[in-house]
Order: C-alpha cells, then sequence, then structure tokens
C-alpha cells in the first residue's frame, strides 16, 4: 500500500463517487467539504489484503479504481467469496458503526486505487450530520441481512 498526494481531481473523483452513494447525497456541501479534508487515497497492489476478517475496523473505504474481492473464512482453510466491488463501491461500514471486528476479507484482485476515511474522521463526521449517520446504520443493516442470508 502506498499513500498518494491527493490532487483536485482526485478530489472531484471522490465527489463523483460519493453523490451516487445514498447516504453521501444526501450531505450538505459544508460537511463533504470537511470529509474531503480528512479523506486519504492509497495505491494497492494485485493480490494485497485491504483489511482482514476479525481485525478491529479502523476505516471506511470507496473504491476508485481496480476490483476487490470480499471473502469469509468459514473453516480452517477454506473461504468463500461474497461479493466482487469495483469503481464507485464502498466497505468498512458496519465495523465502524458496532465497533465489532470485521466480517470480511477484502482483498485487491488486481491493482486499485482506494479513497480512506479512518474512524476518528468517519465519527467526527457522524456526529456532524444525523442523517448521514442514520443512511449509514441502514446500510450497516442491509449488508448485515445479505451476509446472514448468504449462509
Amino acid at each position: 500500500m502506498n499513500k498518494l498526494p491527493l490532487t483536485d481531481q482526485d478530489t472531484v473523483l471522490f465527489t463523483k463517487i460519493v453523490k451516487k452513494i445514498n447516504f453521501f447525497a444526501s450531505m450538505n456541501m459544508g460537511l463533504m467539504e470537511k470529509i474531503l479534508n480528512r479523506i486519504y487515497y492509497y495505491q494497492y497492489d494485485s493480490g494485497e489484503k485491504v483489511c482482514k476478517q476479525g481485525d478491529i475496523g479502523d476505516a471506511f473505504y470507496v473504491i476508485a479504481e481496480g476490483r476487490l474481492k470480499v471473502s469469509i473464512r468459514e473453516a480452517f482453510l477454506f473461504s468463500r467469496t461474497l461479493a466482487t466491488l469495483g469503481p464507485g463501491d464502498c466497505f468498512g461500514e458496519m465495523a465502524l458503526l458496532e465497533s465489532k471486528p470485521r466480517n470480511a476479507t477484502v482483498t485487491c484482485e488486481e491493482p486499485s486505487k482506494i479513497f480512506v476515511l479512518t474512524s476518528e474522521h468517519f465519527d467526527q463526521a457522524l456526529a456532524e450530520n444525523p442523517s448521514f449517520k442514520q443512511e449509514i446504520k441502514k446500510l450497516a443493516a442491509d449488508r448485515q441481512f445479505e451476509i446472514d442470508h448468504k449462509k
């Protein structure tokens, strides 16, 4: 993983991506600007793990480029793919909201660029916008339902 400088073009890309995500779409411009000042941007290599099942949730991720695999470990050596994510998809909200270990491992299937909002900055954003917090909770509940019913 390599930290990338966040350019004006990257900021525009992030804004375009998140405006398509329900919980960001309702966000006012003032809060969006605060979030933009808190975003990190990283390049991951193919095969690199972004987060691992069981780890503490410490960030929320928005994919700018690449393809990532979401998998869960069900037995000592067996893992099952739950989803494939690509540009415009996000993940990581469940662990942040519930202060629980991550439900899945996310691995890059190709070189990928990902925007990252740390838990500290994520919590600040939630505190500053109650409607944002409600949307995140709904997304987390929907994802948990999907995980529970794919077993």
